[in-house]
Order: structure tokens, then sequence, then C-alpha cells
């Protein structure tokens, strides 16, 4: 890792009850870096992201953005920080357009009291051009379009916000094949523009497609975390079945032994 990242979770504990979620879990994301979190169901991925955003308050453990401790009360918080995190259910709208889920409840308003409908589709046009998505209409109605381009909406609504950092939880799990390959190739478009990037996600070869590194967690606590370039699928899926913390080598440590 070279230089300050520009997220960095230091010794995160989170309980639930008598439940241990997070114990003692260290992450970092470097600028316009794409990693890949994984691991089985109850591993604690979901539960770190929602601590990263302030969805979850931390027990223990720090977490910092370019280098500056934090303490995200509400996701709000996060938000104002550059963070996005595009859930599974998309949080959208299907009796609304898209443009006007691209803006909801932050639509442009003129003389501070009418919605400015030309001035929101066209910015919604413009956001939609950035990530070089193909949808119909800006005003086709959220429900009538098909799980990809509804991803593809909420992510250009993460994107209006101008995020420094998304978070997709498993963003390939209901797509199609095709729907799959435009979704990567959006991500990889995310990444030429500087836009950091953590996807959860159980499919491996999506991450390996344009992950740069990929993380392991286990039973609530990070047992990997290798470059892709420096391991293997097989590597990975070990990991995540019989990985310990004594294996949770930094991925420069990993990248030192593979050479």
């Amino acid at each position: 890792m070279s230089g300050t990242p520009i997220i960095a979770m230091r010794g995160i504990e989170k309980h639930f009850g008598a439940v241990h979620a997070l114990r003692g879990v260290n992450l970092h994301l470097d600028p316009g870096e794409i990693l890949g979190l994984v691991g089985d169901n109850s591993a604690g991925k979901s539960t770190l992201m929602k601590v990263l955003t302030g969805a979850y308050m931390r027990d223990g453990g720090e977490v910092l953005v370019d280098g500056k401790i934090t303490h995200f009360r509400s996701p709000q918080d996060s938000r104002d920080l550059g963070m996005e995190m595009i859930y599974q259910d998309f949080a959208l709208c299907g009796n609304m357009d898209v443009g006007q889920n691209i803006f909801l409840g932050r639509w442009p308003r003129r003389m501070g009291l009418f919605v400015d409908r030309p001035k929101m589709y066209a910015e919604a046009n413009t956001v939609l051009k950035r990530l070089k998505v193909d949808v119909n209409s800006v005003f086709q109605k959220v429900e009538s379009l098909s799980g990809g381009r509804q991803q593809s909406v909420a992510i250009a609504r993460a994107i209006s916000f101008n995020p420094r950092v998304i978070i997709f939880d498993e963003p390939t799990a209901n797509l199609s094949v095709m729907a799959t390959d435009r979704l990567l190739e959006t991500m990889a478009e995310l990444k030429r523009q500087g836009v950091a990037q953590i996807i959860i996600s159980h499919r491996l070869q999506d991450i390996f497609e344009v992950g740069d590194r990929v993380m392991v967690l286990k039973r609530g606590q990070a047992v990997g975390d290798r470059y892709i370039r420096a391991t293997s699928e097989r590597e990975v899926l070990e990991l995540i079945v019989s990985g310990t913390p004594e294996t949770a080598l930094t991925a420069e440590q990993a990248l030192k032994q593979a050479a």
C-alpha cells in the first residue's frame, strides 16, 4: 500500500447481544481501488460495511477517512464524506420514473419552491451518459425496467452524489449474464473515473474480472487479503472454507511470498 488510504478500518468490533459479529477487523481501501469482500453468509461482510457507512455503530476500533478518525452517526454522515452503499433491493420507487428516482428527495428547485423538471431530467441524462449505461428514457417508470437496468438507476443515483467510494452489496446476485457483464463494465468505467469500490459478493469470477484486491472474512475475522494478480480463485476458496486469523497476511506480504 502506498500513500494514505481513502478508507482505513482498524480493530473493528461489533456485538449483537451475545453474538460477537466482528472481531478486530482491519480493512483499507486506496483511492480508485476495487476491493472484493468475500466470505460465507455469517462472515460479517455486510455488518462491516454498515459500520463503515454509519448504519451500525461500532463497539470498538477506528474508522479513518483520508487518515482522519471519523465518528459516523448515520449513513448521511458517511455520504457527506463521499461514500455511497447500494443494497440488493436498490431502494428505488417503482411508481416513479428514472429521473425522479435519481434525484429522489433532493429534486432541483426553481425560485425555491417548484421542482425544476427540465433541469432534473437533463442532469439525470448527464449522469446516465457518464456511466455509459443503456436506459431507454429518463421518463420511463422504474417498475417497467429489468433488474439490470433498475440497478443502473440505483448506481446513477449514487453517482449523482459525486462519491469517492461506492459499496455494492451482492450486485450480481439476481442479474442475467448480459446484465452482469454490463454491470462489470460500469464498475470498470467508475474505476477509470477514480471512484473506489468495495464489492460484497459470492461470485469470485466477478471480483477476479474487475477487482484489484480481495479480502476474506470468516466468522467476523479477517483471514486473508490478496492482490488479484498474486492469487487464484482456488486459494481464495480455501481461505473462505478453512482460513484462520493466522493466515491473514496483508496483501503486500502475500505478494512478496508469491514472488
